[in-house]
């Protein structure tokens, strides 16, 4: 975490989160199910409450990603590899030097209108972290 400030009796932060994922979502024939890999990254904010003495927090962040092949499945077709993703979410640190965290995000990929079909990804994700 850095550029910490107070502002409305909490604290916000910025920081980044780089990532490699994986999808898998049952092919658009309806035979099996396909493996997509992604790698992003995305600038995020974080506001602590309680001047950041709180373990409470809440974040967003706006960011970019790259899929190996477009993603399709019987109700969605990407048009680019290229993804911009948004998330929110709320969370809990924990430990003697909150170095576990436990969140909730909800996670948005599309093209941002770069092309056509932008049908767009929505999902609901469960986040643990620990800091070395």
């Amino acid at each position: 975490m850095a550029a910490n400030r107070v502002l409305w009796g909490g604290d916000m932060s910025f920081y980044w989160d780089f990532f490699l994922s994986g999808w898998r979502a049952p092919k658009p024939n309806g035979d099996g199910k396909d493996n997509y890999a992604q790698i992003g990254a995305i600038a995020n904010v974080r506001y602590r409450f309680g001047e950041g003495r709180s373990p409470w927090f809440v974040e967003a962040g706006l960011g970019g990603t790259v899929m190996n092949h477009l993603y399709r499945t019987e109700d969605r077709e990407f048009s680019t590899a290229f993804q911009f993703t948004e998330l929110i979410g709320a969370g809990l640190s924990f430990g003697a030097q909150r170095e576990h965290e436990v969140s909730v995000r909800i996670q948005h990929f599309s093209n941002g209108h770069i092309k056509e079909p932008n049908p767009g990804e929505n999902f609901l994700r469960v986040r643990y972290l620990y800091r070395f």
